[in-house]
């Protein structure tokens, strides 16, 4: 079962992309916190945040087109019926 996804069971959960975005977020807050750190540790995390953001970025751009897709194909979401798949 899903903690933080809308689901039948969590109605007021989020969507992927809204989570995606939050986490994005918070490593975009970490990453400027050691960008003046010329320690290589310092450099070598910030580098692999970079590359984090770049496919979390991607991450969000295919939920977001998720969303499109099932919205213009299949209408609205109706609680306790699932657009595609088993309910």
């Amino acid at each position: 079962m899903t903690h933080f996804l809308v689901t039948d069971e969590n109605p007021t959960g989020y969507r992927l992309e809204d989570i995606l975005g939050l986490i994005r977020n918070d490593v975009i807050k970490r990453a400027t916190k050691i960008m003046e750190d010329g320690k290589p540790e310092a450099r070598h995390v910030l580098d692999n945040n970079i590359k984090i953001l770049g496919l979390i970025s991607q991450a969000i751009a295919l939920a977001e087109d998720s969303t499109r897709v099932l919205a213009r194909h299949l209408g609205p979401s109706v609680p306790g019926k699932p657009r595609i798949g088993k309910s």
